[in-house]
């Protein structure tokens, strides 16, 4: 006998996403997950200076907005071929990694923490299901407190993130040619003490916090698994010229790594509510046109597929090209990776931060193009992202924005194929279908957010 579950909202993600899962003989054997309105970005930009992309992307969302301004750049400077100084290059990476940081931190704690550790019987900790959990009260009790406290060191990876990017969230510090923020001394010293802290806090605490988790729910080794398929867009460039990344691009299944070929990303739009030309079109020739109430469609987000098979991406997708961590793909591999890359990237930060030169140019003055098109990739905190930019008479003519979210959260592609998401799903024991606790666990291990899905809806 089959049982559905529905869960809507997703509670602790960003923004809001639905999920329905069938149980037979106490496990998942289907899952669909969408996320129920329309972003309309592509449309927004279209008739737009080119230079307004990287200030208007970012507003998709608040917790990973350096993730599109650095696409949004990327995509620029491939149209008008310019490239930023060093010194812009060096301050973009520091933006980027700083929102990754604080995305990082609130993600292990706010958003998947919950699913192990009981809370204070306090409003938002309750109410919460009433059973799944094993840690000693003492336990949790310390892990709480680390929660608390990693609010404040979030909030200064964002005050790190203002310091060159002018606020933060939605910085104006990313720029295509470079940054704004000319770095000197006394700069250097005050986000240096703030990295200070920051990186004592994941030291100190997250790596051993994450220990404990893992140590005491050894199965989310087992649950939350799926086909090795990894995908990694590149992280982090070396150089001005992203010619190598501090987290290279690859693309991995079970016969080995190979080199990314953006040609062979597609979106499928048969389940998503958007209209369907011509079957799966390339990367950046895609017409977003929405159809609410398509047949057969059950979600805003389109549907991604390299070389037509689905792919996710994020923290254990870079750290497992990069041969930094291989362990497996599963829901604590995913929390795993995403804390260890959180101390690599510090790490990082503090080498970056040495190599600035104060007196040195951070921006290289340019004209975009009257007509052309561009190509921005980068992978951002939960996986790769594309932005694709086609000018027409100085305008923007067509833009194209494929999101980690869609390729993680996806729903079935043209072929029925799920997405990872509802892969991971597949084969999860449910002890309780009342309190299905992990269900949650799972789609959390991905960092859901669902705001690069969710911002307009028009009224008839």
């Amino acid at each position: 006998m089959s049982r559905q579950i529905i869960i809507d909202p997703i509670t602790r993600t960003s923004s809001r996403g639905h999920v329905e899962v069938t149980i037979e003989q106490g496990k998942v054997v289907a899952a669909r997950l969408s996320t129920l309105f329309f972003r309309g970005f592509e449309i927004m930009l279209r008739g737009r200076d080119p230079r307004d992309a990287p200030y208007l992307t970012q507003r998709i969302c608040g917790i990973c907005a350096a993730g599109h301004a650095t696409a949004a750049a990327y995509a620029l400077e491939d149209l008008a071929g310019v490239r930023p100084p060093r010194n812009g290059h060096l301050l973009r990476n520091l933006i980027l990694t700083a929102d990754t940081l604080q995305n990082h931190i609130r993600h292990f704690y706010l958003f998947a923490m919950p699913d192990f550790v009981r809370g204070p019987e306090r409003s938002p900790f309750i109410p919460r299901y009433r059973h799944g959990y094993r840690l000693a009260p003492k336990i949790e009790t310390r892990l709480m407190e680390h929660y608390f406290e990693a609010v404040k060191v979030s909030r200064i990876a964002h005050e790190f993130l203002a310091a060159l990017g002018g606020k933060a969230p939605f910085v104006h510090g990313i720029l295509p040619g470079g940054a704004t923020v000319p770095p000197d001394g006394a700069l250097v010293l005050d986000l240096r003490a703030k990295l200070d802290t920051i990186g004592r806090f994941i030291k100190e605490k997250m790596v051993s916090d994450l220990q404990t988790v893992s140590e005491a729910y050894r199965e989310y080794y087992k649950f939350g698994r799926r086909p090795l398929r990894i995908l990694v867009h590149g992280f982090l460039p070396v150089d001005p010229e992203r010619k190598r990344f501090h987290f290279p691009t690859g693309v991995v299944e079970e016969d080995g790594t190979k080199e990314l070929d953006a040609s062979a990303i597609a979106e499928h739009l048969r389940h998503a509510y958007f209209k369907e030309d011509a079957g799966p079109q390339p990367a950046g020739q895609q017409e977003t046109t929405p159809q609410p109430g398509k047949s057969g469609a059950y979600s805003w987000i389109k549907a991604p597929r390299y070389n037509g098979r689905p792919f996710e991406g994020g923290p254990l997708a870079r750290l497992w090209v990069a041969g930094c961590y291989r362990r497996g793909i599963s829901a604590m591999d995913r929390l795993t990776a995403r804390v260890k890359e959180t101390e690599i990237l510090c790490g990082l930060m503090k080498e970056w931060l040495e190599e600035l030169a104060p007196g040195e140019p951070v921006f290289t003055p340019f004209k975009p193009p009257k007509s052309g098109e561009g190509l921005g990739l980068t992978d951002s905190m939960r996986g790769p992202l594309l932005h694709y930019v086609q000018v027409e008479g100085g305008r923007i003519s067509r833009y194209e924005i494929i999101t980690p979210s869609a390729w993680n959260f996806s729903p079935r592609d043209d072929a029925g194929r799920p997405g990872p998401v509802e892969e991971a799903l597949l084969g999860t024991p449910v002890a309780d279908p009342g309190e299905p606790i992990e269900i949650g666990r799972i789609i959390r291990s991905f960092d859901p957010c669902f705001s690069c899905a969710t911002h307009i809806i028009q009224k008839e």
